[in-house]
């Protein structure tokens, strides 16, 4: 590759973006519309929540309670006899609480003064909110089961409950970390999408073909000045984050620059590759929302949780770059530097773009036909 010819296109293309009010738009005024809205509560339901029963003491009380919480749809019941079983579980994402059933609990039963204990997940406050809500009614179904509300009318579950990761369980905490992936994608898909059909909308393809600059060097000119635009647009989202809203940060500001910029290698990669399809910047656009913005949006886990989709489409949700990058950005904010977490979702993200970026080497022809 010749980087004065590679200088020269990226130049072209920077001075391309700061001429250009759409691309100020999508890249600075888009995000911080969508971190405020992301900001404020919202309120969404919940099913198959995984979550680790512990048992410290077997007795028919704790049997029939652990068959309640196996048999309900709210929950998906892992059984344990220790706490710290589950411990490494919940930091990974993997359970979303801890149910503890103490070992006195028959005894407090014939008490009337029952205790559980529920350790919740704080990076998805919905989530934890909704554990305890559920736990609550199943306690109270499960004592009309077994004849014991009437001799235990006044008798209510005794909740000691912590929040992991963000205690003032705070829809915000959880929200705006996955937005920065969605901002992401709004850049790196929607502006590179409209690239290479805007120079065959504008006529200027054609000087471009007719130049020595190889294909990897029109790729590569073609995408870094988004790549740049994209890294200005993530700082100034975790900033508004951090500093606006007060989400707290845990994890290492170096390993989240570099994990958007891989995941910025599949986004512009995407757009790129919708352009140099569509050559046409409405149907360019349209099919990067429909593509691009859309399933991130709605299957990344960024909002709706993908145990509670249907199985065919939480296969497809693993071919999307979106899902990895919602997960670390979630983990380096809330629970920080866990790289059981982070190393597995960044090679998922290394592999996705290796293979969108090969198609478009593949179907990208120095030609004007």
């Amino acid at each position: 590759m010749k980087l004065h010819r590679f200088n020269a296109l990226f130049v072209k293309e920077s001075l391309q973006i700061i001429r250009d009010p759409s691309a100020i738009l999508i890249a600075v005024v888009l995000p911080l519309i969508l971190l405020f809205m992301m900001g404020y509560a919202i309120s969404l339901d919940s099913r198959n929540i995984p979550v680790g029963v512990v048992i410290e003491q077997h007795s028919k009380y704790s049997a029939s309670l652990l068959s309640s919480f196996q048999n309900s749809k709210s929950f998906s019941v892992e059984v344990g006899n220790d706490k710290r079983s589950f411990e490494t579980e919940i930091k990974e994402g993997k359970i979303r609480a801890i149910i503890i059933i103490p070992a006195t609990f028959a005894r407090d039963i014939a008490r009337g003064e029952p205790t559980i204990q529920i350790l919740a997940d704080g990076t998805e406050p919905n989530i934890a909110g909704f554990v305890q809500k559920y736990a609550n009614g199943l306690w109270q179904n499960w004592l009309s089961q077994e004849g014991l509300d009437k001799h235990m009318k006044q008798v209510q579950i005794d909740f000691e409950s912590r929040y992991w990761f963000n205690a003032p369980l705070l829809s915000s905490y959880f929200l705006l970390p996955g937005s920065i992936a969605i901002v992401l994608t709004l850049i790196g898909t929607l502006l590179t999408a409209l690239v290479v059909a805007r120079e065959w909308e504008r006529s200027t393809m054609e000087a471009i073909m007719s130049t020595p600059i190889t294909i990897g060097e029109l790729v590569l000119g073609k995408i870094m000045p988004y790549f740049v635009l994209g890294l200005v647009s993530a700082t100034l989202s975790v900033a508004i984050a951090i500093g606006w809203f007060g989400i707290p940060f845990r994890g290492s500001f170096i390993l989240l620059i570099l994990t958007a910029s891989i995941y910025l290698f599949p986004a512009l990669s995407l757009g790129l590759l919708i352009s140099t399809i569509a050559k046409n910047q409405f149907v360019a656009a349209q099919a990067a929302l429909i593509v691009g913005f859309l399933p991130a949006f709605l299957l990344s886990g960024f909002i709706f949780q993908i145990s509670s989709m249907p199985q065919w489409l939480q296969t497809i949700t693993y071919i999307l770059p979106a899902r990895y990058f919602v997960e670390i950005l979630q983990t380096l904010f809330l629970g920080g530097n866990i790289y059981e977490v982070i190393l597995p979702n960044t090679l998922a993200m290394i592999a996705v773009g290796g293979v969108i970026f090969t198609v478009i080497l593949r179907i990208t022809k120095k030609r004007l036909e």
